[in-house]
């Protein structure tokens, strides 16, 4: 395995930390109290990277975790990866673990004459609970191949294939692959990049904003919806790295995390969306005119994700009457409803101004 990208040495915190300035977006109410409160930022965007609306600190950078894997797989597609549309999904993908998972990992390592052994990854158990329990039960342990990233690095070990690249190192800042895959975010995102950490797989990441990313997801959904009205159209023009990675997105959701996640759910839901989570809170979801919502929960808390990230959809004009049953959570008081997890009215909040330079 080669060495992590950044050592022990360069992880001490700063003496001071600038905190950034989170505003209240989704709240646990039980029997009518407010029982907690989840802080933190988001913005909707036009297709032109115009502010639509936005709370909190979205210019502040951080860290997009695994909502960066489809621009990643853009970079794959542009380095000459060619993968059926489920197995490309599952490239973007934080996977439950499922044996469709399990299954497409190998797939795409078979097909270009590589193994598990290939893998540079963290172990792991499936990150979905049934597949899990499942696994455990059938005597399973953590392993490289049920990691929720699994896909990501059996099609990052591939385009080290293809492209005739080493395949040991592949997570190595320098090496070709993860070069390509900076100037892809950059090219994007419209950002340098503000850091460079590692993410829990070990892959590098990198700091950006929340507008940046939501950039970035507008053009990989308008670029698949683009690619759909030239076909309908009978032309022949040739697929974009970003229509692949988001028709592939779109058409294989089930791949893209699993049964049971919110995140399959709402691409089923809302045609034309694509959309990713990310470790600590972190959603973006990008449609099919170009715009898109960024959120990013301040305490990292998974639930409070998608209520600000409907809340915000609404905002910039979606009908999110289909997404109610993704909208909320029920708060439980003895295996009964007592109360539920609702988005703030975070938009119309005081809130400092958004930077004019958006």
């Amino acid at each position: 395995m080669p060495s992590p990208v950044f050592s022990a040495a360069r992880t001490a915190a700063p003496a001071e930390l600038a905190l950034p300035q989170h505003q209240p977006l989704v709240a646990a109410i039980r029997d009518g109290l407010v029982e907690s409160v989840h802080y933190g930022s988001a913005i909707a965007v036009a297709a032109n990277g115009a502010p639509l609306a936005s709370a909190g600190d979205p210019l502040v950078p951080f860290y997009p975790r695994s909502s960066l894997k489809p621009l990643q797989a853009v970079a794959m597609v542009r380095a000459g990866l060619q993968l059926p549309a489920d197995l490309l999904a599952l490239a973007a993908a934080s996977h439950s673990g499922a044996a469709e998972h399990r299954e497409g990992a190998l797939r795409i390592l078979e097909l270009h004459g590589l193994s598990v052994s290939d893998f540079e990854n963290s172990t792991d158990l499936p990150y979905g609970v049934n597949e899990r329990e499942e696994w455990l039960r059938n005597g399973g342990g953590p392993t490289q191949l049920t990691q929720n990233c699994s896909g990501k690095h059996a099609a990052m070990a591939a385009t080290c294939v293809i492209n005739g690249w080493p395949v040991e190192g592949y997570l190595d800042p320098s090496h070709p692959l993860q070069r390509l895959v900076a100037e892809t975010v950059r090219e994007l995102t419209g950002e340098e990049p503000f850091a460079l950490s590692t993410d829990g797989c070990g892959t590098p990441l990198f700091a950006l904003t929340l507008r940046g990313m939501a950039r970035a997801f507008g053009r990989i959904a308008f670029a698949a919806a683009d690619s759909l009205a030239i076909n309908d159209d009978g032309g022949q023009a040739a697929q974009s790295a970003e229509a692949a990675v988001g028709l592939a997105m779109q058409r294989h959701p089930e791949m893209v995390a699993g049964e049971g996640r919110d995140v399959t759910e709402l691409m089923r839901l809302l045609p034309g969306s694509v959309a990713k989570d990310g470790f600590e809170g972190v959603q973006v979801v990008g449609l099919a005119d170009g715009s898109a919502v960024a959120v990013k929960i301040s305490d990292g808390g998974d639930r409070a994700r998608m209520p600000a990230t409907v809340t915000l959809l609404g905002a910039s004009g979606v009908d999110t009457a289909p997404l109610a049953a993704i909208a909320t959570a029920p708060v439980l008081g003895g295996g009964h409803q007592v109360g539920l997890l609702q988005a703030t009215d975070f938009l119309n909040q005081p809130s400092a101004p958004v930077n004019e330079a958006l």
